[in-house]
């Protein structure tokens, strides 16, 4: 059952700032992407009906149902990601004093570090689709709606990076070194393609509002 994305905007932003372990940075990120695809969607469905955009309204209407999919994926992470880190939380207060101690709390806590990592991972996966649809919808959307487009991009932006960070303080600990670095290379591989991609997105809406008006302001 779904609790953070279940509450008022106010008190999950509340929540964030207490002291308890969840919601935190990952749900943080995932909830920030689940935005930015969001924006995405909205400039599908501004777009969609227009008769100067009839080109592009079934495969508008495609890609949004993908998107909503990316959305609803993305809103479950931000439980998802407060469900793995409680019992991280829990295991770092565990007793260390004996041997038998220390091994056990050394078992589940590599145990847990794998569980918070893949959330993130996840996270990641998602981002980098969400981008690749934005990359359509600001190439193909209508352009009152092109400011919408690149503000999603810079979401899934934030949020892509926000989400390589949790991956990389989980597995930073981790005493499988394989496992720990198949998960960075994924992440330093999903970073680097999607960051060229959505700066590509916001940079290019940005030099395109600039040509509808003169350098100063003024229309042109």
């Amino acid at each position: 059952m779904a609790y953070y994305t279940d509450i008022s905007v106010k008190e999950f932003v509340l929540q964030l700032s207490g002291k308890q372990p969840a919601p935190g940075g990952g749900g943080a990120s995932a909830l920030v992407g689940a935005l930015g695809i969001a924006l995405g969607s909205m400039v599908a469905n501004l777009t969609v009906g227009k008769a100067k955009y009839a080109e592009v309204e079934e495969e508008l209407k495609t890609l949004t149902v993908r998107a909503g999919k990316l959305q609803t994926d993305l809103l479950e992470l931000v439980e998802k990601d407060a469900i793995a880190f409680k019992p991280l939380a829990e295991a770092y207060r565990m007793a260390s004093e004996t041997e038998e101690e220390r091994a056990e709390k050394s078992r589940v806590m590599e145990s847990c570090l794998k569980d918070a990592a893949l959330v993130p991972l996840e996270m990641m996966r998602c981002c980098g689709e969400a981008i690749e649809l934005l990359e359509v919808y600001a190439e193909k959307g209508s352009t009152l709606a092109l400011s919408d487009a690149a503000c999603g991009a810079v979401l899934c932006r934030a949020a892509l990076q926000s989400a390589w960070i949790n991956v990389k303080v989980n597995t930073v600990h981790m005493k499988d070194r394989a496992f720990a670095e198949a998960l960075n290379r994924e992440g330093m591989e999903l970073l680097n393609q999607y960051l060229v991609i959505a700066e590509a997105i916001y940079h290019k809406i940005e030099v395109d509002l600039d040509g509808e008006h003169g350098h100063d302001g003024k229309s042109s």
